[in-house]
């Protein structure tokens, strides 16, 4: 018993501070990550926009406006980071961690616009196509796969730990190939003066963003409604609970996001009526260890007596 209480003890020491010193170094290179994306990508967005603008490239202007959703989003996701740091206090109880979600929101929904405005004018053009210096085009976007290349890398080596940083790296890395389909579509205009290309290139943009919108948009909108986050089954939690020793029933479960990398519950744990104090808290302790490993690290276990009447209405 007391071997295995050791191994318990050293187990969670080295779980606890091992992490979070991986974390905290970790942080200040995602820190600078999005620091140095954000600073290309919108350089980038500038360049994109006034050449656009000045030659009257619907595909350079929509994918501006691609890139420039992309620097919000990371803006917003370095600020998300930022605010996880802030303590919570007696108003925000959970800190500012809740505007990571609502940012993702937002985003999705800036992006939404974008796709109705760029379809729009690219039906309008694809009836009547203007001509077009195809070598600019292609010499523009070619700077976007440098740029879009290079801030991917940045992201890749923590792109499995946050949900924030993910998504960076994959918005990134589909910037890149749209950036590679300009230049070739550029070549294209440049050697046959189909001056098409150009719209039918900014509607491949529009659906490109489209499906990487409609993703954040549902994942935030049911994380914001507090909905169950992805990758996390009810069934399953109370299954694998109902099945530590001790545990007579887990109920009234509820699950939701406090940030997009943190979940909490609450629910309630039946155990039996002569259980003492220290059998409830090693117990209560066992549980949220197995909730740590499906992702849940704030867990609220209100604790009923066996046969004992349930107040709670869903009992």
């Amino acid at each position: 018993m007391e071997h295995s209480h050791q191994h318990n003890h050293t187990h969670d020491h080295s779980h606890g501070f091992g992490h979070h010193h991986h974390h905290q170094v970790e942080l200040k290179s995602v820190n600078r990550a999005f620091i140095i994306g954000i600073i290309l990508n919108l350089a980038f967005v500038f360049i994109e926009a006034i050449v656009g603008l000045s030659i009257h490239s619907l595909s350079l202007l929509s994918d501006a406006g691609h890139n420039l959703a992309d620097v919000a989003s990371l803006a917003l996701s370095l600020i998300a980071f930022r605010l996880m740091k802030v303590k919570p206090n007696e108003r925000y109880t959970y800190g500012y961690k809740k505007t990571t979600i609502l940012v993702a929101l937002l985003n999705g929904a800036v992006l939404l616009l974008s796709i109705g405005a760029i379809g729009y004018e690219a039906v309008h053009r694809l009836m009547i196509p203007e001509p077009l210096p195809g070598k600019t085009i292609s010499i523009v976007a070619a700077i976007g796969i440098l740029v879009n290349a290079i801030t991917a890398l940045l992201f890749l080596r923590n792109k499995e730990n946050d949900l924030n940083i993910r998504s960076a790296f994959l918005h990134l890395l589909s910037d890149a190939i749209v950036s590679a389909g300009l230049v070739v579509g550029g070549i294209i205009i440049y050697f046959t003066h189909l001056y098409w290309i150009d719209a039918a290139l900014s509607l491949i943009v529009a659906i490109v963003i489209l499906f990487s919108t409609w993703q954040l948009l549902k994942d935030s909108l049911r994380l914001s409604l507090d909905g169950v986050p992805e990758g996390i089954e009810i069934k399953k939690i109370k299954g694998i609970v109902d099945g530590i020793s001790g545990v007579k029933d887990f109920h009234h479960i509820h699950v939701w996001a406090i940030s997009t990398t943190e979940n909490a519950l609450t629910a309630h744990m039946v155990v039996s009526r002569n259980s003492d104090m220290a059998f409830i808290e090693d117990l209560k302790h066992k549980v949220k260890h197995e909730l740590l490993h499906q992702n849940i690290q704030h867990a609220t276990l209100e604790i009923e007596m066996e046969n004992s009447p349930c107040e709670e209405p869903d009992c």
